[in-house]
């Protein structure tokens, strides 16, 4: 008899594999972190430490958000109805010049608790003193990839420009090693990022094997000054600086064009889709659907709670696909099979993370999410890739396995106090009130 720590049984497995397989009435084992065996729901061969009956739910890969910034949840409802530009330089940027370390832990602890209630196990970060939000990460036990946003002005966090590439090498260095943090090197974007910065943060990522992520082509008045100031489109001003590569991961990429489209493909740069932002901050809808005909990984994001305002990635499925279809005026773009891949396995390419999560497969890392079905909005299910797509909801979410370890049971979060962060962000708000008032 095989013995292994946790059972997930009687369910059907969207496994996310290289060949979509679907197993009906399945099981899966796992020992210590990884996935020790699926298949077929027979428990005789298998006696493990703890058992979840899924009592015919669906078991899929824990979902991926591709990028936000967890500690803006504390921003949540702050300044809505506003162009981008205005509201980043009117009220977030005068805010985020008040913050402190403790702010971005408990705003991060927040984010953590919401996206593992609504089944994200993997996120990746860009956001201010990211030191806390690796440890805020870790303590609720979610794998992230998490990178210290630098511009050309001084930051709250680490002052002037040379001391945040110190800071984000000694956070590469000290988080190397970890099973669940991964960091990378984060400039924030073409317009706040010159030459030599992006450069030299190019440099930084190669030199340390780890992902380069910024932020690219999100509204028309960015591409508009990119070519006034360098007389070149955004990815063709990459393109000049050496910056495309696989190594690079671009979020947003609204406006750019065919010719964009192909150079991004040619230079497996991969894109990070994040519709409802978009769709808030009218800054329009990115050509997704032309990127994945052209080979480009994409996957999905909610961005932050500032511009969303939540971390669901559930419902960011489902208004993706839908802004897509009536966009193209037609219902077979953006299937619901595509979103699901976007928020799992093609999430995990995204983030470089693909050898060990974002499928369900002998082997790799225990990250998972059992969804129960057993409620009015879910019956009857004839496809569960429409289902999770457009039916499902965060609140869906019964069980979620990060690493091979519990992290929610029953909707219970095991590895975070939420009434002691709730109270604490509650505290957290009150000063961003005055910050606003004062400002």
């Amino acid at each position: 008899m095989t013995k292994a720590d946790i059972l997930v049984h009687n369910g059907t497995i969207l496994t996310m594999d290289s060949q979509d397989t679907i197993i009906s009435d399945g099981m899966l084992a796992i020992s210590g972190s990884t996935i020790s065996y699926i298949g077929k729901n027979e428990k005789g061969p298998i006696k493990a430490n703890k058992e979840l009956d899924t009592h015919g739910g669906l078991i899929l890969p824990g979902l991926i958000n591709s990028h936000t910034h967890a500690a803006m949840s504390l921003f949540r409802g702050l300044a809505d109805d506003l162009p981008l530009m205005e509201w980043l330089h009117n009220y977030i940027f005068p805010v985020e010049g008040k913050m402190d370390a403790d702010f971005v832990r408990v705003g991060t602890l927040l984010a953590c608790a919401e996206m593992i209630l609504s089944g994200t196990t993997t996120f990746c970060d860009m956001y201010l003193f990211e030191e806390e939000a690796a440890r805020a990460a870790k303590e609720a036990g979610m794998r992230s990839v998490v990178g210290e946003v630098i511009y050309d002005f001084p930051s709250p966090n680490y002052g002037i420009l040379e001391k945040g590439f110190m800071y984000t090498e000694e956070l590469i260095e000290r988080w190397k090693k970890d099973p669940l943090i991964n960091i990378a090197v984060e400039p924030h974007s073409l317009f706040t990022c010159g030459e030599e910065l992006l450069v030299k943060a190019n440099d930084l990522a190669i030199r340390k094997g780890v992902p380069l992520i910024l932020h690219l082509a999100e509204t028309k008045e960015e591409v508009k000054e990119i070519e006034k100031r360098f007389g070149k489109r955004p990815v063709k001003h990459l393109k000049h600086l050496g910056l495309l590569g696989s190594h690079l991961i671009v979020d947003h990429c609204v406006h750019i064009n065919e010719s964009e489209i192909e150079l991004l493909a040619e230079n497996n740069v991969c894109v990070v889709h994040n519709p409802e932002s978009n769709m808030k901050l009218a800054a329009g809808i990115a050509p997704v659907p032309a990127m994945i005909a052209k080979g480009i990984t994409v996957g999905l994001g909610t961005d932050g709670c500032a511009s969303n305002n939540n971390l669901d990635l559930f419902g960011e499925m489902d208004m993706a696909a839908k802004l897509h279809k009536v966009n193209n005026l037609d219902p077979t773009v953006m299937n619901a099979q595509t979103l699901i891949q976007m928020t799992t396995i093609d999430g995990a390419k995204v983030l470089g993370l693909d050898k060990i999560t974002g499928s369900l497969e002998v082997g790799k890392r225990a990250d998972l999410i059992v969804i129960d079905t057993n409620k009015p909005h879910l019956i009857p299910m004839y496809n569960p890739y429409s289902h999770l797509v457009y039916a499902a909801n965060g609140h869906d979410v019964k069980h979620s396995i990060i690493d091979g370890n519990i992290v929610m049971e029953d909707r219970r979060l095991l590895t975070l106090d939420v009434e002691d962060i709730i109270e604490r962000s509650k505290e957290k708000s009150n000063k961003v009130k005055e910050w606003v008032r004062k400002s």
